[in-house]
Protein backbone atom coordinates (compact mmCIF):
# COMPACT_ATOMS: atom_id res chain seq x y z
CA UNK A 1 0.00 0.00 0.00
CA UNK A 2 1.38 3.29 -1.11
CA UNK A 3 1.31 5.71 1.81
CA UNK A 4 -1.25 8.88 1.96
CA UNK A 5 0.85 11.94 0.50
CA UNK A 6 0.14 15.39 -0.90
CA UNK A 7 2.32 17.01 -2.73
CA UNK A 8 2.07 21.41 -3.89
CA UNK A 9 4.27 22.14 -6.50
CA UNK A 10 4.60 26.09 -7.52
CA UNK A 11 5.28 27.19 -10.91
CA UNK A 12 8.54 28.17 -10.67
CA UNK A 13 9.59 24.21 -9.39
CA UNK A 14 9.43 23.41 -12.87
CA UNK A 15 12.70 22.57 -14.98
CA UNK A 16 12.48 24.93 -17.62
CA UNK A 17 13.97 25.14 -21.44
CA UNK A 18 14.24 27.86 -23.68
CA UNK A 19 15.64 28.40 -27.03
CA UNK A 20 14.84 30.51 -29.86
CA UNK A 21 11.58 29.54 -30.20
CA UNK A 22 10.69 27.26 -27.50
CA UNK A 23 9.81 28.08 -23.97
CA UNK A 24 9.23 24.54 -22.06
CA UNK A 25 8.55 23.84 -18.31
CA UNK A 26 8.60 20.61 -17.17
CA UNK A 27 6.98 19.15 -14.68
CA UNK A 28 9.04 15.63 -14.30
CA UNK A 29 12.93 15.06 -15.53
CA UNK A 30 12.98 15.55 -19.34
CA UNK A 31 15.76 16.11 -21.20
CA UNK A 32 18.91 17.82 -20.02
CA UNK A 33 17.08 18.05 -16.90
CA UNK A 34 17.36 15.44 -14.25
CA UNK A 35 16.21 14.81 -10.48
CA UNK A 36 16.18 11.02 -9.79
CA UNK A 37 13.48 11.75 -6.92
CA UNK A 38 10.97 13.55 -9.39
CA UNK A 39 10.66 11.25 -12.74
CA UNK A 40 6.88 10.64 -12.45
CA UNK A 41 3.40 10.57 -11.00
CA UNK A 42 2.03 7.18 -11.40
CA UNK A 43 1.64 6.49 -15.02
CA UNK A 44 2.00 10.19 -16.00
CA UNK A 45 5.89 10.50 -17.52
CA UNK A 46 5.70 13.81 -19.01
CA UNK A 47 3.82 17.12 -18.38
CA UNK A 48 5.23 20.19 -20.43
CA UNK A 49 4.08 23.34 -20.34
CA UNK A 50 5.06 25.05 -24.04
CA UNK A 51 5.33 27.93 -25.97
CA UNK A 52 6.38 27.38 -29.30
CA UNK A 53 7.04 30.84 -31.71
CA UNK A 54 5.19 31.15 -35.26
CA UNK A 55 6.78 28.85 -38.02
CA UNK A 56 8.62 27.27 -35.75
CA UNK A 57 8.60 23.66 -33.95
CA UNK A 58 9.67 20.14 -33.53
CA UNK A 59 10.65 18.78 -36.73
CA UNK A 60 9.77 14.64 -36.88
CA UNK A 61 11.24 12.70 -34.76
CA UNK A 62 10.83 9.55 -33.07
CA UNK A 63 8.73 8.20 -30.23
CA UNK A 64 7.72 4.33 -28.97
CA UNK A 65 5.74 3.10 -25.96
CA UNK A 66 3.46 5.91 -25.36
CA UNK A 67 0.61 7.78 -25.51
CA UNK A 68 1.43 11.08 -26.01
CA UNK A 69 -1.77 13.52 -25.14
CA UNK A 70 -1.55 17.28 -26.46
CA UNK A 71 -4.12 20.15 -25.04
CA UNK A 72 -3.79 23.27 -26.46
CA UNK A 73 -4.39 26.97 -24.58
CA UNK A 74 -3.71 29.27 -27.12
CA UNK A 75 -3.39 29.30 -30.52
CA UNK A 76 -2.89 26.40 -33.21
CA UNK A 77 -0.47 23.46 -33.02
CA UNK A 78 0.13 20.96 -37.01
CA UNK A 79 0.71 17.37 -36.36
CA UNK A 80 1.86 14.81 -39.03
CA UNK A 81 3.15 11.72 -38.29
CA UNK A 82 5.33 8.78 -40.62
CA UNK A 83 1.77 6.69 -40.32
CA UNK A 84 0.21 9.58 -43.02
CA UNK A 85 -1.67 11.25 -40.16
CA UNK A 86 -2.24 15.12 -39.96
CA UNK A 87 -4.38 17.71 -38.06
CA UNK A 88 -4.57 20.76 -36.63
CA UNK A 89 -4.95 21.23 -32.90
CA UNK A 90 -6.69 24.01 -31.14
CA UNK A 91 -8.27 25.03 -27.89
CA UNK A 92 -11.04 22.54 -26.99
CA UNK A 93 -9.62 19.74 -29.48
CA UNK A 94 -7.66 17.31 -27.32
CA UNK A 95 -4.93 14.98 -29.49
CA UNK A 96 -3.58 11.52 -28.63
CA UNK A 97 -0.56 9.96 -30.45
CA UNK A 98 -0.31 6.38 -29.47
CA UNK A 99 3.48 5.87 -30.24
CA UNK A 100 3.35 2.00 -30.54
CA UNK A 101 6.16 0.45 -31.72
CA UNK A 102 7.62 3.23 -33.13
CA UNK A 103 6.57 6.29 -34.73
CA UNK A 104 8.04 9.61 -36.06
CA UNK A 105 6.04 12.90 -35.67
CA UNK A 106 6.42 16.52 -35.75
CA UNK A 107 4.45 19.25 -34.02
CA UNK A 108 4.60 22.94 -35.46
CA UNK A 109 3.42 26.20 -34.71
CA UNK A 110 3.01 26.87 -39.09
CA UNK A 111 -0.57 27.56 -41.68
CA UNK A 112 -2.99 25.19 -41.68
CA UNK A 113 -3.85 23.79 -44.84
CA UNK A 114 -0.33 23.89 -46.12
CA UNK A 115 -1.21 27.18 -47.89
CA UNK A 116 -2.36 29.74 -45.43
CA UNK A 117 -1.86 32.59 -43.62
CA UNK A 118 1.18 32.20 -41.24
CA UNK A 119 0.36 32.37 -37.86
CA UNK A 120 0.92 35.37 -35.59
CA UNK A 121 1.00 34.14 -32.24
CA UNK A 122 2.58 31.75 -29.86
CA UNK A 123 0.86 28.15 -29.21
CA UNK A 124 0.44 27.95 -25.90
CA UNK A 125 -0.24 23.78 -25.14
CA UNK A 126 0.17 21.53 -22.03
CA UNK A 127 1.65 17.57 -23.66
CA UNK A 128 1.47 14.37 -21.79
CA UNK A 129 2.49 11.29 -21.71
CA UNK A 130 1.52 8.43 -19.78
CA UNK A 131 2.26 4.42 -20.32
CA UNK A 132 0.77 2.39 -21.97
CA UNK A 133 -0.42 -0.93 -20.66
CA UNK A 134 1.17 -3.21 -23.89
CA UNK A 135 4.48 -2.34 -25.72
CA UNK A 136 5.15 -3.24 -29.57
CA UNK A 137 1.62 -2.62 -30.71
CA UNK A 138 0.52 -0.98 -33.75
CA UNK A 139 0.65 3.41 -33.82
CA UNK A 140 -2.41 5.03 -33.70
CA UNK A 141 -3.56 8.56 -34.01
CA UNK A 142 -7.10 10.79 -33.10
CA UNK A 143 -8.53 14.03 -32.07
CA UNK A 144 -11.59 14.93 -30.74
CA UNK A 145 -13.48 18.44 -29.88
CA UNK A 146 -14.91 18.65 -26.91
CA UNK A 147 -15.34 22.27 -26.29
CA UNK A 148 -18.73 22.30 -26.13
CA UNK A 149 -18.80 19.41 -23.19
CA UNK A 150 -16.48 22.05 -21.25
CA UNK A 151 -18.59 24.81 -21.96
CA UNK A 152 -21.29 22.92 -20.46
CA UNK A 153 -19.87 22.26 -16.78
CA UNK A 154 -18.58 19.53 -14.87
CA UNK A 155 -15.89 17.29 -15.51
CA UNK A 156 -15.44 15.92 -19.26
CA UNK A 157 -13.04 12.79 -19.70
CA UNK A 158 -10.70 14.38 -22.31
CA UNK A 159 -8.56 10.79 -23.10
CA UNK A 160 -9.42 7.66 -21.09
CA UNK A 161 -8.48 3.68 -21.28
CA UNK A 162 -10.87 2.92 -18.76
CA UNK A 163 -13.91 1.16 -19.23
CA UNK A 164 -16.75 2.87 -17.17
CA UNK A 165 -15.15 5.77 -20.05
CA UNK A 166 -15.55 4.10 -23.20
CA UNK A 167 -18.59 5.87 -24.56
CA UNK A 168 -17.63 9.69 -22.96
CA UNK A 169 -14.35 10.27 -23.66
CA UNK A 170 -13.18 12.24 -26.43
CA UNK A 171 -10.22 10.12 -27.29
CA UNK A 172 -9.02 6.79 -26.25
CA UNK A 173 -5.62 5.73 -24.43
CA UNK A 174 -4.14 2.39 -24.02
CA UNK A 175 -3.94 3.15 -20.20
CA UNK A 176 -6.72 1.20 -19.20
CA UNK A 177 -6.00 2.37 -15.96
CA UNK A 178 -6.18 6.33 -16.27
CA UNK A 179 -8.35 9.03 -17.77
CA UNK A 180 -7.09 12.76 -18.41
CA UNK A 181 -10.07 15.03 -17.34
CA UNK A 182 -10.58 18.75 -17.81
CA UNK A 183 -13.29 21.40 -16.34
CA UNK A 184 -13.41 25.26 -16.64
CA UNK A 185 -15.14 26.67 -13.51
CA UNK A 186 -16.58 30.25 -13.20
CA UNK A 187 -16.39 32.54 -10.13
CA UNK A 188 -19.41 33.20 -9.61
CA UNK A 189 -20.46 33.35 -6.07
CA UNK A 190 -23.53 31.06 -5.58
CA UNK A 191 -22.90 29.27 -8.77
CA UNK A 192 -22.17 25.37 -8.94
CA UNK A 193 -20.01 26.21 -11.38
CA UNK A 194 -17.69 27.44 -9.32
CA UNK A 195 -16.52 24.25 -7.10
CA UNK A 196 -16.43 20.60 -8.13
CA UNK A 197 -14.89 17.35 -6.15
CA UNK A 198 -11.62 16.20 -7.93
CA UNK A 199 -11.42 13.39 -9.18
CA UNK A 200 -10.69 10.14 -6.68
CA UNK A 201 -7.42 7.26 -7.79
CA UNK A 202 -4.28 6.09 -6.10
CA UNK A 203 -2.61 8.72 -8.33
CA UNK A 204 -3.72 12.15 -9.07
CA UNK A 205 -2.36 14.65 -10.78
CA UNK A 206 -3.59 17.93 -10.93
CA UNK A 207 -2.62 21.01 -12.86
CA UNK A 208 -3.93 24.92 -13.49
CA UNK A 209 -4.17 26.01 -16.71
CA UNK A 210 -6.04 29.25 -16.34
CA UNK A 211 -7.16 31.44 -13.63
CA UNK A 212 -6.91 30.42 -10.11
CA UNK A 213 -8.79 27.95 -7.59
CA UNK A 214 -8.56 26.89 -3.75
CA UNK A 215 -8.50 23.67 -3.29
CA UNK A 216 -9.31 22.13 0.19
CA UNK A 217 -6.50 20.26 2.32
CA UNK A 218 -3.78 22.25 -0.26
CA UNK A 219 -5.01 25.95 -0.80
CA UNK A 220 -4.68 28.59 -3.46
CA UNK A 221 -3.47 27.83 -6.60
CA UNK A 222 -2.66 29.64 -9.59
CA UNK A 223 -1.27 29.18 -13.43
CA UNK A 224 1.98 26.82 -13.71
CA UNK A 225 0.61 25.11 -10.48
CA UNK A 226 0.37 21.53 -9.86
CA UNK A 227 -0.96 19.00 -7.18
CA UNK A 228 0.09 15.70 -6.93
CA UNK A 229 -2.31 13.24 -4.49
CA UNK A 230 -1.19 9.56 -3.48
CA UNK A 231 -4.54 7.38 -1.86
CA UNK A 232 -6.40 10.76 -0.62
CA UNK A 233 -9.58 10.15 -1.44
CA UNK A 234 -11.83 13.55 -3.18
CA UNK A 235 -10.74 17.17 -2.49
CA UNK A 236 -13.32 20.03 -3.42
CA UNK A 237 -12.07 22.30 -6.01
CA UNK A 238 -13.57 26.22 -5.68
CA UNK A 239 -12.89 28.80 -8.42
CA UNK A 240 -11.25 31.66 -7.32
CA UNK A 241 -11.03 33.52 -10.83
CA UNK A 242 -12.65 31.78 -14.02
CA UNK A 243 -10.20 28.67 -14.06
CA UNK A 244 -9.28 25.63 -16.07
CA UNK A 245 -8.08 22.68 -14.86
CA UNK A 246 -6.64 18.81 -16.07
CA UNK A 247 -6.54 16.22 -13.77
CA UNK A 248 -5.21 12.55 -14.57
CA UNK A 249 -6.95 10.10 -12.68
CA UNK A 250 -4.41 7.19 -12.72
CA UNK A 251 -5.11 3.78 -10.99
CA UNK A 252 -1.45 2.14 -11.57
CA UNK A 253 1.87 3.22 -11.98
CA UNK A 254 4.52 2.61 -14.47
CA UNK A 255 3.87 -0.38 -16.10
CA UNK A 256 1.92 -2.32 -13.89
Amino acid sequence: MVARAIAVFGSGDRFHTSTSWLDSWHSFSFGPHYDPTNTHHGALLVNNEERITPLAGYDSHPHQHSEILTWVLEGTLVHQDSNGNNGVVYPGRVQRLSAGSGVLHSERNDPWPSDGEAPEQPVRLIQMTVTPDETGTAPDYAHADVDDQLDAGGWVALASGQPKHVDDAGVRIRNTGATLFAARLTANTGSTSAQLLCPEGPFVHLQVVRGSVDMEDVGALSVGDTVRLTNTGGHAITATSDAEVLVWEMHRGLWS
